[in-house]
C-alpha cells in the first residue's frame, strides 16, 4: 500500500521508529516531568510542544536544511552549543528548586507548588509554559535534525516523483509512535503527584535528579559531532 507513496521498507522503519521513541531524552524526561507535576492537560501541552519542534526538524530534514550542518561546522557548533546550554538553564533550575524544597521539606504548606516550580526551573514567580519550554527543547537539538535526514532518506524510493509525500507518510508514522509514547508516559506520570504532594523529600529527590539528567544531555549536547 505505502510503496505507491514511495515509502520503502515499512516494516523496517516502523521498528526503528519503535527503537527511537523508546530511547529517553530530555524531551520524554520533560513531559513526564510536568504531568506529573501538573496533571494531564500540563502534560499533553508539553507532548504538543514536542510534536511540534518534531514537526519543525522533519520538515527542515525534507527539506534537506539538515545537510548545511554537515557541511558548515560553524553553523552545527553554534546550534549545538545554544541547544547545550538551554539544556544546561533547564537543569540549573531543577537543581536549585530541589535544594530549596530539601531545605524547606520540614515546613508545613505549599508542596504541590513547589513541586510545579522545581521541576520547571522556576524563580521569580515567572509562570511555567510547558508547550513553549517543550518546543524549544526540541528545537534546538541539531543531532535529532541530523539523525532525521539519515534515518528518512533509507525509507524514500528515490525514483517517486513526489518525494513530499514519501516525507509526509514517514512523519505521521513517526509523530504517531510519539502521540502513544508520550501520552503513556503523560498518565504515568500523573500516577506520581499525589506522591509527590504528600512528600517533600520525594519531590526534591525527584527534582534533583532530573536536574543531573538535563545536565547529563546537555554535557552529551555538547560533544556531538556532524
Amino acid at each position: 500500500m505505502f510503496s505507491s507513496f514511495g515509502v520503502v521498507n515499512l516494516p523496517t522503519y516502523l521498528a526503528g521508529v519503535l527503537l527511537i521513541v523508546l530511547l529517553p531524552g530530555p524531551n520524554s524526561l520533560y513531559v513526564l516531568s510536568v504531568a506529573a507535576r501538573r496533571g494531564v492537560r500540563a502534560g499533553y501541552a508539553g507532548a504538543a510542544g514536542v510534536f511540534c519542534g518534531d514537526t519543525v526538524l522533519m520538515t527542515l530534514s525534507a527539506a534537506g536544511v539538515a545537510s548545511l550542518f554537515r557541511t558548515n561546522a560553524m553553523l552545527f557548533g553554534i546550534v549545538k552549543y545554544v541547544g547545550a546550554a538551554y539544556l544546561a538553564w533547564v537543569a540549573i533550575g531543577m537543581l536549585r528548586a530541589g535544594w530549596e524544597m530539601w531545605r524547606t521539606r520540614h515546613e508545613a504548606g505549599g508542596t504541590a507548588e513547589t513541586v510545579a516550580a522545581a521541576a520547571a526551573g522556576e524563580s521569580g514567580g515567572k509562570v511555567e509554559r510547558p508547550f513553549r519550554r517543550a518546543f524549544v527543547v526540541s528545537l534546538l537539538n541539531p543531532k535529532a535534525i541530523l539523525f532525521f535526514i539519515s534515518f528518512f532518506v533509507q525509507f524514500v524510493d528515490p525514483t517517486y516523483a513526489y518525494p513530499a509525500l514519501s516525507f509526509l507518510v514517514l512523519g505521521a508514522f513517526a509523530q504517531i509512535g510519539s502521540v502513544l509514547y508520550l501520552s503513556a508516559l503523560i498518565f504515568g506520570g500523573t500516577r506520581l503527584a499525589a506522591a509527590f504532594r504528600r512528600r517533600r523529600r520525594l519531590s526534591a529527590g525527584a527534582s534533583s535528579a532530573a536536574g543531573a539528567l538535563f545536565l547529563g544531555f546537555a554535557a552529551k549536547l555538547s560533544l556531538a559531532s556532524a
